[in-house]
């Protein structure tokens, strides 16, 4: 895989509650040569701010708890404010594989788009469940009947962004619904995209997280919502 200007990658993380995982995520962000790591610590109850610091992330926090759309827009924001040209988005769960981050970087860095999206459907095997499936096919169907973006994979964190692009977007969705908000962005912008195979490792603490079938099911119809209501 060719070699990436790691130091013009910045890597946010917004993270609530999660000191059991953001150590280790942290620490295999660094261990494959990414030094800015930034965590949204989003009101979080438990010590994820003390923990993401002694990990070695740049630790911003929210007083209170603003949801992980506002926590992104917040952690994009600092990283191109100091400095990155390429921003990745990265669960804070241990979902995401940070020997993956090239293949979204890559692409960017050789001009050919200004936005890289992962997709778990793309040319590699998922354990997600066919019910869940179900539901972010629909969610990629609905994507294209909105905003004319033809993708496999709608609701995927694992994402990297120019920062110029990243300057383009004009996010308003503190929540969850905040990944659909970016795909209306992109085409709304005339952002030049692609997506790339990643892989996402679902585990029982990530499903407890929210990435149960009900969140996506929640997230598909606030979309549907609020497009009909605009």
């Amino acid at each position: 895989m060719q070699e990436t200007n790691k130091e013009q990658v910045w890597v946010v993380i917004a993270a609530y509650n999660e000191e059991k995982r953001i150590g280790n995520v942290i620490s295999s962000i660094l261990k494959n040569g990414y030094s800015h790591v930034v965590v949204v610590d989003d009101g979080s109850k438990d010590a994820t701010a003390a923990v993401a610091e002694n990990a070695g992330a740049e630790v911003l926090c929210h007083i209170m708890n603003r949801g992980q759309g506002a926590s992104l827009k917040t952690g994009m924001d600092f990283a191109v404010r100091s400095g990155a040209k390429i921003v990745v988005t990265f669960d804070a769960d241990g979902q995401h594989h940070a020997e993956e981050i090239p293949l979204l970087t890559m692409p960017i860095e050789r001009g050919e788009v200004e936005a890289c999206l992962g997709s778990r459907f793309l040319e590699k095997e998922s354990n997600v469940s066919w019910h869940r499936k179900f539901l972010l096919k629909g969610g990629a169907v609905i994507i294209w009947m909105f905003y004319g973006i033809h993708l496999t994979d709608t609701h995927n964190g694992f994402r990297a962004l120019k920062a110029e692009a990243v300057q383009k977007l004009q996010l308003c969705a503190d929540r969850m619904e905040h990944a659909s908000e970016i795909l209306e962005q992109i085409a709304k912008q005339k952002i030049k995209y692609k997506e790339v195979p990643v892989t996402i490792t679902y585990t029982d603490y990530s499903l407890q997280k929210g990435q149960r079938s009900t969140a996506a099911l929640a997230i598909l119809w606030n979309m549907i919502r609020s497009k009909i209501l605009r």
